[in-house]
C-alpha cells in the first residue's frame, strides 16, 4: 500500500507531472494548457485537503478536495478529484487516496462531497459509487475539447449531516 500524506507545494513539480497527460491526452481534465508548477503549487495552497501517494518515495497520485463554488453558503460543500500515474493504475492508490481523503473532510466538518467526471467514464462512475456517492445529475454538453462536446455526470456523496456546532 502507498504512503498516504499531505501535499506540500514542493510536491507540485511531481503531481504536476501526474496531472499533464490528463491535459493533454483526454477529456477527464477540461484544462487544454498544461498550468504551470507555480500555478499548480498555488492550486494545492488553495485546497481544503491536498493528499499525496508514494510508493518507494515517489509520488504516484494525489486526491483533493476544494471549495465547490466562492458563495459563503456552499462553505461546507467540496468537490473531490483523484489522479494516479499511468504506471500505476489498477494498484488500490486511488482507494486509498479516497479513503483518506472522505474520512479528513468529514474530520474538517464538511458535509457534501461532489465529483464530476467526463462521460463516458464507468470505471469512474463505479469508483465513485463504491465510496457512497450517487449520481445527481449530467450536465449535457458541458465541455468542448479536441473538437468534441463532452457531458459531465455528477455525483454526491453526504459526509454528515451538519457543520460542526458553532460553525
Amino acid at each position: 500500500m502507498p504512503l498516504v500524506r499531505s501535499a506540500t507545494e514542493a510536491d507540485a513539480a511531481a503531481l504536476l507531472d501526474i496531472y499533464r497527460p490528463f491535459v493533454e491526452r483526454s477529456a477527464v481534465s477540461f484544462e487544454t494548457d498544461v498550468p504551470s508548477v507555480d500555478e499548480f503549487a498555488a492550486r494545492i495552497a488553495a485546497a481544503h485537503v491536498w493528499l499525496v501517494a508514494e510508493v518507494d518515495g515517489a509520488c504516484v497520485g494525489y486526491a483533493y478536495g476544494g471549495p465547490h463554488r466562492a458563495r459563503a453558503a456552499y462553505q461546507w460543500s467540496v468537490e473531490t478529484s483523484v489522479y494516479v500515474h499511468d504506471d500505476h493504475h489498477r494498484r488500490g492508490i486511488a482507494r486509498s487516496l479516497y479513503t483518506e481523503l472522505l474520512a479528513e473532510l468529514e474530520r474538517r466538518g464538511f458535509c457534501n462531497a461532489y465529483a464530476g467526471t467526463t462521460l463516458p467514464n464507468p470505471a469512474s462512475v463505479a469508483f465513485h459509487e463504491s465510496f457512497g456517492f450517487e449520481p445527481i445529475g449530467v450536465f449535457k454538453k458541458i465541455g468542448r475539447k479536441f473538437g468534441a462536446w463532452h457531458d459531465v455526470a455528477w455525483l454526491h456523496r453526504a459526509l454528515r449531516d451538519a457543520p460542526p456546532e458553532g460553525e
